[in-house]
């Protein structure tokens, strides 16, 4: 248990986080840090923390554990604020989706008497805001921790820790495969719905209305995936640009490959690339990750 858990950004993640945290006892004071009035008030109704800060000084300090929960885009300005104010042998982690850029922009700014260990719990949906969060996001699902070389095995075994007792699966990993992977299994999707969507809203009115009113499963799923947050997502991609751009070079030559399959009436060759993509699907059902 932790005496003190400062959560900075009270959006899904962190809302999900103080809930985890509190139904599973893991920490005694939750001080809850946000710059939107607005998500502090809500968090208050909502008796998610012990105390609110608009300050993300006020929040870190006496704090045993400091998790921050804002858009990446906002990393270094959070650290400048933080970094003077964190106790000394605290841990200080994150739950950003792209790994390289947290090291670049929080790394140089954390104080060497505390521990950093980034961290991303891989979960999440659509919705957004304080009131999105529920404390079941976490559990079966992984959560991965990139530890710097050389960092305190104690401290990475207390946040590993954490994030069991929350329900996650916890899996560590160096921060640039990490980014890698993501992006495949993450990103790339992301930037495929946003597009696919896009170009249902450029249709004609009278066709887009017609797609809105027969959504099958398959655009009702991309429309879900679309639905998350702007920002955060604006974020991802520009600091993970390099590993999504190669994803993306690598599903174009895929997707041509497959139009002039279509093209040429080629029904074999597409009955194998369906019938090998299905036993993925299949692999992760097997993994519980469904």
């Amino acid at each position: 248990m932790m005496n003190r858990l400062s959560i900075i950004g009270i959006g899904l993640i962190g809302s999900s986080i103080v809930r985890a945290a509190r139904k599973h006892g893991l920490a005694k004071h939750i001080a809850i840090a946000d710059s939107s009035t607005e998500a502090l008030k809500t968090a208050e109704d909502l008796k998610l923390g012990d105390s609110y800060h608009a300050s993300p000084a006020d929040a870190v300090k006496n704090a045993d554990l400091t998790i921050i929960c804002v858009p990446i885009g906002a990393y270094a300005e959070v650290g400048q604020a933080i970094a003077p104010h964190l106790k000394p042998g605290s841990i200080l982690s994150d739950v950003g989706s792209v790994k390289q850029a947290v090291l670049r922009d929080l790394g140089p700014l954390a104080p060497d008497h505390v521990h950093f260990i980034p961290g991303h719990p891989v979960a999440g949906t659509e919705h957004s805001g304080p009131a999105a969060g529920f404390a079941e996001l976490f559990d079966g699902r992984w959560t991965i921790l990139t530890p710097l070389a050389g960092a305190d095995a104690n401290a990475v075994k207390t946040l590993g820790a954490f994030w069991t007792g929350m329900g996650a699966l916890v899996e560590e990993m160096e921060p640039i495969h990490h980014d890698q992977v993501l992006a495949i299994t993450s990103h790339l999707p992301h930037l495929i719905a946003y597009t696919i969507v896009g170009t249902a809203t450029g249709l004609e009115d009278s066709t887009q209305r017609e797609v809105i009113k027969f959504s099958a499963s398959g655009f009702r799923d991309f429309t879900r995936i679309a639905a998350s947050n702007p920002i955060m997502w604006r974020d991802i991609f520009l600091n993970n640009r390099e590993a999504v751009l190669e994803m993306l070079g690598r599903f174009s030559e895929d997707l041509t490959a497959l139009q002039r399959a279509i093209r040429w009436g080629e029904g074999e060759k597409l009955e194998d690339w369906f019938t090998r993509t299905r036993a993925v699907r299949r692999s992760i059902i097997d993994a519980k990750q469904a």
